[in-house]
């Protein structure tokens, strides 16, 4: 069994100061490059996932700007960047063709957001018969709105954890991953 670390949209805009700063961001990105280091060590592909934001009207991962760039931290030579323009990161990109020319049938995934980019790139992945671990500590989401009540960022992560965790993949923490 082959496996890759598929980080997912780790930008700018998500973080301090940027367009859409999520909810612990920093303590996702610490932990992701936890699982990048683990990755490496035993040989696991890399990708990292890049948003391009296209509709009309959007206000953040615009191209061309500071925001839809990946963050800082990371050193992109050691994986490969896919580009989407859509939350599911299998769709209308190379990752497919490129997890099974590596003959990958494993996904370790990570980033942001929780309840929307993750979320639906995990269900898409088992779809798809990928086996899938999705690392809760290395993941970020934002309070949400539903009518007139406000749903806390940490409440939305718990919830979206609780609904994938046992179907659509396992559900961990950094620490166990190994």
């Amino acid at each position: 069994m082959k496996k890759a670390l598929i980080v997912i949209d780790m930008q700018n805009d998500y973080f301090a100061g940027g367009k859409m700063e999520l909810v612990g961001m920093d303590k996702a990105l610490k932990n992701t490059l936890k699982l990048i280091k683990i990755a490496k060590e035993n040989q696991y592909e890399i990708f990292f996932i890049q948003h391009f934001s296209l509709r009309e009207n959007a206000t953040f991962f615009l191209p061309n700007s500071r925001g839809v760039q990946l963050h800082k931290d990371f050193n992109l030579n050691e994986g490969m960047i896919i580009q989407k323009n859509y939350p599911n990161s299998f769709r209308e990109t190379t990752l497919m063709q490129k997890l099974q020319d590596a003959a990958i049938d494993n996904l370790i995934i990570c980033g942001a957001m929780t309840h929307m980019c993750v979320d639906t790139t995990v269900r898409a992945g088992f779809d798809l018969g990928y086996k899938i671990e999705l690392v809760s500590d290395a993941c970020a989401t934002k309070d949400l709105k539903f009518g007139d009540k406000i749903i806390k960022a940490q409440d939305v992560h718990k919830a979206f954890m609780a609904s994938l965790d046992g179907i659509f993949c396992e559900v961990k923490n950094s620490g166990e991953i190994v």
